[in-house]
């Protein structure tokens, strides 16, 4: 590592299979912990370089637990994380909703770091049990719409330097890579990030891809749609900004969308809105990520028409009920 740390302190960059074989030796411990958090915080201090960051996925997909959804076409929505807000969890929300509105989810998530609840703590928190069996995902998948992939079972990078990254509590160029490692190697993919530089690095690793996407971000920030400002929209066809009017109705304000100060708060509030009990902006948040999910999916051919399933699907119990068969079948 002192040599991996020499090179990086001259401002050197890796190759992609550098970067690969550097992640592969962290998922077999080969290095310490203080070697590892030097390691990260380098990339806090700079820009991560597009060969390396597909090197870095590169491992982590050689050496993932793979999940066979026997031939489903299924949708994941996730954030990078690490933009800072503290928001309550809406990609998850807006993933029952796509489950209730009669699409197939694999949700792919983690513990929070940089934020107080993640998903898989919410998920944790109300009695989702994590598993990384095919069988019993399928089983979800066909009864609830919806599975849930908690990273570190199916990745051994991220269970080895989850302890460091939770020690850091600051963002990690780990967050970048999540949301391009899902397991069950969705076709189809809402991504949020934290800023325009990742929006651009996404839309090419994207647009190499046959997947179906959206890259989103918010313009004051936000690692999703928050509706709190206009929303800077990437597709396979193309970019533009639309606004919180054009996504959600009318514009919501930072403290609408606040998550909590507890994992308990987040539960708490998690279930209040999946119930339709939440405020109008709670509402019109979740809805909008979810609608922007169903059009990734290619369900309708507006969004508008995506954004009334998805209204319909959380104001009918629809994305209720999709939770609770998932629980049910803990």
């Amino acid at each position: 590592m002192k040599k991996i740390l020499n090179y990086l302190f001259e401002h050197k960059s890796f190759s992609r299979q550098d970067a690969k074989q550097i992640l592969i030796d962290i998922s077999h411990g080969t290095y310490n912990d203080s070697e590892l958090a030097a390691f990260m915080t380098v990339f806090l201090m700079r820009s991560i370089t597009i060969e390396e960051l597909m090197g870095f996925r590169d491992a982590l997909l050689e050496l993932c637990v793979p999940v066979n959804l026997n031939g489903h076409e299924v949708l994941d929505i996730v954030g990078t994380g690490g933009d800072g807000k503290n928001t309550f969890n809406i990609s998850t929300l807006a993933c029952f909703i796509v489950a209730g509105a009669g699409a197939k989810v694999s949700k792919h998530g983690n513990y929070g770091v940089s934020s107080i609840s993640g998903a898989s703590n919410v998920m944790e928190t109300l009695g989702y049990k994590f598993k990384n069996d095919s069988a019993a995902l399928n089983h979800e998948l066909e009864k609830a719409g919806i599975c849930f992939l908690h990273a570190p079972l199916f990745h051994p990078a991220l269970k080895k330097v989850a302890p460091i990254r939770k020690q850091l509590g600051v963002r990690t160029f780990f967050n970048m890579l999540g949301p391009l490692v899902n397991p069950a190697f969705a076709q189809h993919q809402l991504i949020g990030v934290y800023s325009l530089e990742m929006a651009r690095i996404y839309n090419y690793l994207f647009q190499q891809t046959d997947k179906q996407f959206a890259i989103v971000h918010s313009l004051d920030g936000y690692d999703e749609i928050s509706l709190t400002a206009d929303t800077k929209i990437i597709t396979n066809k193309g970019e533009q900004n639309m606004t919180p009017e054009q996504l959600g109705k009318r514009q919501v304000h930072a403290q609408d969308i606040y998550g909590g100060n507890s994992i308990e708060d987040a539960a708490k509030l998690f279930m209040k809105i999946l119930k339709a009990e939440g405020t109008w902006a709670q509402h019109s948040v979740v809805v909008a990520n979810a609608a922007m999910g169903l059009y990734c999916l290619g369900q309708y051919d507006t969004y508008e028409n995506c954004y009334q399933s998805a209204l319909e699907s959380l104001e009918s119990g629809k994305a209720l009920q999709a939770f609770n068969t998932l629980i049910s079948l803990q």
